[in-house]
């Protein structure tokens, strides 16, 4: 079966090419349908701001849709839509054009959307995109189980992006996005986690430890250069009768 897969990788790369332009013209057809039924609401009914809010709503919808097809902003569709992304298949994205189909088939039944409020050429705008989408949407669905390998973690995105050489980049793929978890748990770890230091620990680190030091006594000196004097009249003790504490009463 994984060689099957394997086999279709190529030429499905081309096919889903193929589907995406065509989903991009049928969600382009949805957005001039619901603008026209939009202006044929505010002209003939009268509670045309729900209705009108609707067909904003599923316009905006088509364009969030028609983005997420084109190769722009991935970033954003990886963080907040991730089943919209290269890395999932077409499942969500089949089943929203559903939804989308049969509200604009919905609003037929409605007076002010009917084939006379809207005429003929209208009318057969609204219910051609209308068709398109359902239909496209279940071929979208189909086509994601049929170009997907589950074995190899290749998704039918991934099989439009890269063709045959899909499982080569999922692998790419998988070992930078597990290094850079890694890296980045370590990283978080290091820079969280407070260090315990017990402040006797901590002293002996901010102060080092003192080398002891020990001064010896001067070597050669001779003892008897200071004996001169000793005995001399020159150098004694002086006469505390003249010390200026014993006359400090007198001041």
């Amino acid at each position: 079966m994984s060689c099957i897969k394997r086999s279709l990788a190529g030429p499905g790369y081309i096919i889903l090419n193929t589907i995406r332009v065509m989903n991009i013209i049928g969600l382009l057809a949805v957005i001039a349908a619901s603008s026209v039924m939009l202006v044929k609401t505010f002209i003939v009914s009268k509670f045309f701001f729900f209705d009108g809010v609707s067909h904003v709503i599923t316009a905006g919808m088509s364009l969030f849709l028609i983005i997420s097809e084109l190769p722009l902003f991935r970033g954003y569709y990886a963080r907040n839509w991730p089943l919209l992304s290269s890395s999932s298949g077409f499942v969500t994205l089949g089943s929203l054009m559903i939804i989308v189909g049969v509200g604009i088939l919905g609003n037929l039944n409605k007076q002010a959307t009917s084939e006379q409020s809207l005429g003929l050429a209208f009318w057969r705008i609204v219910i051609s995109s209308g068709i398109v989408v359902v239909v496209l949407g279940v071929i979208n669905i189909f086509a994601n189980y049929i170009f997907r390998n589950t074995s190899q973690g290749v998704t039918a995105r991934m099989v439009r992006a890269y063709g045959a050489v899909a499982p080569q980049k999922v692998d790419v793929y998988r070992s930078g996005t597990s290094s850079t978890g890694r890296k980045s748990f370590h990283l978080g770890r290091s820079d969280t986690l407070p260090s315990y230091h017990p402040p006797e620990t901590r002293q002996q680190q901010q102060q080092p430890a003192r080398i002891p030091m020990t001064i010896s006594a001067p070597m050669n000196v001779d003892q008897g250069q200071f004996a001169k004097f000793q005995g001399s009249a020159e150098v004694g003790k002086p006469d505390l009768a003249h010390h200026p504490a014993l006359y400090g009463n007198r001041i």
